[in-house]
């Protein structure tokens, strides 16, 4: 789990020389929600995993934070613009749980209950038609199956803890909105300014 795929943000990508660019001294944007991408979005990441057996509704959440927060970090905007929140197991859409809702009402989407080895049940989504891609760049897709393909291998634990050590995840307390602009924070020990400040931006964005 060392190495995922996907390259890690740092500040020396974005012509920064400290541990949190300059531009994170600025007032945090709220995105624009973009809820009929964010469904595609979910029948698209299940229908690229469905011949996945360690794909569930954790790994879902998971590549779904790393698609959006990727995106606004290498594309200059996420895909979706979703919130997502700090749970223990990781980052989640915020709004999932309604959303995922209405789309098994709609027969868009359903829940299979699967038994794993361990005996544990885990909780598997599945498209119930194709996903329209005409509402995504093809950057977008691209970056979405870099992602993908990066946690092919990985079970719902190791993308868990994968995730756990994003800075954005760190900083912020549970149930707490996650700034996008946290990607941006390098992997460099952080101070207590370095800290403080990611707390500002998840207050700004609450």
């Amino acid at each position: 789990m060392e190495n995922v795929g996907f390259r890690k943000i740092g500040p020396s990508d974005h012509g920064g020389s400290g541990r949190l660019p300059q531009y994170l001294s600025m007032q945090v944007k709220k995105w624009p929600e973009n809820e009929a991408r964010f469904k595609e979005l979910v029948l698209y990441v299940c229908q690229k995993c469905v011949n996945d057996r360690k794909f569930g509704a954790t790994k879902l959440n998971k590549i779904l934070y790393f698609a959006d927060f990727l995106a606004y970090a290498e594309l200059g905007e996420p895909i979706t613009g979703m919130e997502y929140q700090k749970l223990p197991n990781g980052p989640a859409p915020r709004r999932l749980k309604p959303i995922r809702e209405q789309m098994v009402r709609d027969r868009e989407l359903a829940l299979q209950c699967v038994r794993l080895v361990s005996g544990r049940v885990q909780e598997r989504p599945v498209n119930l038609r194709p996903a329209r891609l005409g509402t995504f760049t093809p950057e977008q897709i691209s970056l979405v199956d870099g992602v993908i393909e990066a946690l092919r291998d990985s079970t719902a634990e190791e993308v868990s803890e994968l995730s756990h050590r994003m800075v954005g995840w760190k900083v912020v307390d549970t149930n707490e909105t996650i700034p996008y602009e946290t990607i941006f924070v390098s992997d460099e020990p952080l101070t207590e300014a370095d800290i403080q400040r990611a707390q500002e931006l998840a207050r700004q964005i609450s």
